[in-house]
């Protein structure tokens, strides 16, 4: 039996602060690494000692193998937890920890060389007749063979890297003639995540769920599952809800898909904490609900050979800390239950809050105001496994509502990682309590200073197809516009008086203001839209409103308002996120509307991979002239209308930041 003493957290943000709570709580000392854009970075202030590790990407310092050893000899650490991402699913570096002496917190590297890797974990599955949708995993990885093969399957087909996870590298294919830019693509942006480029084709199912199974196992021939986990709402492959237990899955179906993950581990192998993934078929017309049908077909599409985004839900409902059950077990201990013992109460769910709007676009800036609602008494079923504290935390007798992040006022958020901010999982008796809980949850979480999702989460759990259980993957390439429609009308409806309650409201004191006679006009920009308003200050604290040749008063609402980085004004009112320019001294006319319409600039910073377009070239309106690279994902960015290419005003390799001036065009003769 080995007892771990200090331990390396070979990862950053969030999931580093996760460790830390539970190694904290076992007795552990521990160790942060950390590049320099996260010096002074939470995880980095809560770790018992902190190590550098140098520049700002990743690839020079969280994929560094040789720095991460480094830290751990040069910081006497006798263990290391990878988190998950970054080097969390790299054979190499498991080995490379297991040859430095050190104790690895994860599954045997050959372990995850066989389920790691896609295509060998369906080689696998196929010898053991689990369920997989016909595909090819195959060396030859020319654009011939890949066409050849796409043909045998039947189109729809998806191009998906054979490494890694969290949905970068792959590729829907609908048409023949997409598939070669597709495998082009994805090939990458799975070299530069996961340094591997190797990619398979598999049939795409429609309209599928996607529900993976818990598995845990010990050094000792124990392997159980911890139940099943619902993350159909997704985006760019990328989950952004996740729940458990599953709405369309029952008993029997929970039982099947539990002994195909179990034997899926138990054949390579595996020690630790793992997720089996699975696509549901979901029905093309989801009424009913398909909960029930025990024969409902399932199929494999991965397994992630570490701790998930995801595992809160899982310890919600069965009251475990699994980064607890994986230290114990890298220790050499058993599992401290059997398949029998698992117990699951009530419902979990969580979302995934991302330095993104409600496009999906990456957005770097500084959190300049923070605040999460309160944490609720929850049921005594919630342990404190739910949420283990930190130092000052006391929070006693579980919780309804946990927050992890690692987010502080004042943070830069940097285009070098990924998207997401940090995680908010509400738990619950019943599946609808649950909703409510983590949709009013969103709605009092204040994060200003940059676009986040936000309000496009609670808009999600409030949408009828989700709150009967009948989202499926294409949810939101079906209901966004409708959602974001919504959503804009809402901010259309709160605009000006949410300008008048930043501009007015929290900076006077009503009962000693002096009303000003005179009329204040003031010209507000949002969404692209001029709001004309004016504005005389009447006593009381009141605002006669000139708007639309319709007058009104006003007792500026409770809002709260920063200036970000780029002079637009955040103000956050009731629910509401709203983007307001002040452009009552901005000259009129269109000149900017007709400047824009010739240039293609940054929407957010990125990393310059490819430039398509050249000078005098003839281009029609989406064409794709380069492509940037922020938070971990390449975005292919389009010409806004056709035109010719005047100069193109970047390379590859480049950093852009926002707003850069990427292309100017000409018209066309």
């Amino acid at each position: 039996m080995t007892r771990i003493r200090r331990l390396l957290i070979a990862n950053r943000g969030e999931i580093s602060r996760r460790i830390i709570r539970t190694a904290r709580c076992m007795g552990m000392e521990t160790v942060a690494v950390y590049s320099d854009a996260d010096a002074n970075a939470l995880h980095v202030r809560e770790a018992t000692v902190a190590f550098p590790l140098g520049d700002n990407a990743s690839t020079d310092t969280y994929l560094r193998i040789d720095k991460v050893i480094a830290a751990a000899r040069s910081t006497a650490a006798d263990a290391v937890h990878p988190g998950y991402g970054f080097l969390s699913e790299n054979a190499d570096f498991a080995q490379a920890v297991i040859d430095a002496g050190l104790v690895w917190v994860g599954p045997p590297p050959q372990a995850i060389r066989t389920l790691g890797n896609k295509a060998l974990a369906r080689q696998l599955a196929q010898k053991l007749g689990i369920p997989c949708l016909p595909g090819y995993e195959g060396a030859d990885q020319s654009n011939e063979r890949f066409a050849a093969e796409a043909e045998r399957i039947g189109f729809p087909v998806m191009v998906k890297a054979a490494a890694g996870g969290g949905g970068r590298g792959m590729r829907l294919v609908r048409h023949p003639d997409q598939l070669a830019a597709a495998v082009q693509s994805a090939g990458s942006e799975a070299q530069s995540a996961f340094g591997s480029g190797e990619l398979l084709l598999e049939r795409a199912l429609v309209a599928p769920r996607h529900v993976e199974l818990q598995v845990f196992a010990d050094a000792h021939g124990h392997c159980i599952h911890l139940g099943e986990r619902d993350c159909s709402v997704q985006r760019r492959h990328q989950k952004l809800i996740e729940e458990t237990p599953s709405p369309a899955v029952d008993a029997a179906v929970r039982a099947r898909m539990g002994r195909c993950a179990v034997e899926l581990a138990q054949a390579a192998g595996y020690v630790g904490a793992g997720t089996v993934e699975f696509l549901l078929e979901g029905s093309p017309h989801p009424d009913p609900a398909p909960k029930g049908e025990g024969d409902i077909p399932f199929y494999l599409m991965e397994m992630n050979t570490r701790l998930q985004v995801e595992h809160p839900v899982t310890e919600a409902v069965t009251g475990l800390d699994l980064v607890e059950w994986q230290l114990r077990v890298a220790q050499g201990e058993s599992l401290p239950l059997s398949q029998e013992q698992v117990r699951f109460d009530g419902h979990a769910i969580e979302v995934r809050l991302c330095a993104e709007d409600e496009r999906f676009a990456p957005h770097t800036g500084t959190v300049q105001h923070l605040l999460f609602p309160p944490f609720t008494a929850g049921p005594p079923q919630a342990t404190a496994a739910f949420l283990p504290p930190l130092p000052g935390e006391g929070r006693g007798g579980g919780t309804a509502l946990r927050v992890d992040h690692a987010l502080f006022e004042g943070l830069r958020i940097s285009p070098y990682y990924d998207s997401m901010l940090g995680k908010l999982i509400a738990h619950a008796p019943t599946r609808e309590e649950a909703i409510e809980r983590l949709a009013a949850a969103l709605d009092r979480t204040e994060l200003l200073g940059l676009p986040t999702n936000r309000r496009l989460l609670a808009a999600c759990l409030r949408h009828p197809r989700f709150r009967a259980g009948r989202a499926l993957i294409p949810f939101l390439d079906e209901h966004g516009d409708e959602l974001r429609e919504l959503m804009e009308q809402q901010e259309q409806l709160a605009a000006a008086d949410g300008a008048l309650a930043a501009m007015f409201g929290s900076a006077r004191v009503a009962a000693t203001q002096l009303p000003c006679p005179f009329p204040r006009p003031l010209r507000l920009r949002h969404r692209g839209r001029l709001l004309a308003i004016q504005v005389r200050e009447l006593a009381g604290g009141l605002l006669q409103v000139e708007q639309d040749g319709q007058t009104r008063s006003v007792r500026p609402a409770n809002a709260v308002s920063v200036t970000m980085d780029d002079g637009v004004l955040h103000v956050q009112c009731g629910a509401t996120d709203l983007f307001i320019e002040d452009a009552s001294f901005q000259p009129a006319g269109n000149g900017g509307a007709v400047a824009t319409a010739n240039e293609l600039r940054a929407p957010f910073n990125g990393k310059v991979i490819a430039v398509k377009a050249q000078p005098g070239t003839a281009v029609a309106r989406g064409d794709t002239l380069l492509v940037l690279e922020s938070m971990k994902l390449e975005h292919a960015l389009g010409a806004v209308r056709a035109g010719v290419v005047k100069a193109v005003h970047v390379e590859p390799g480049q950093q852009a930041a926002t707003s850069q001036l990427l292309v100017t065009f000409e018209a066309m003769q």
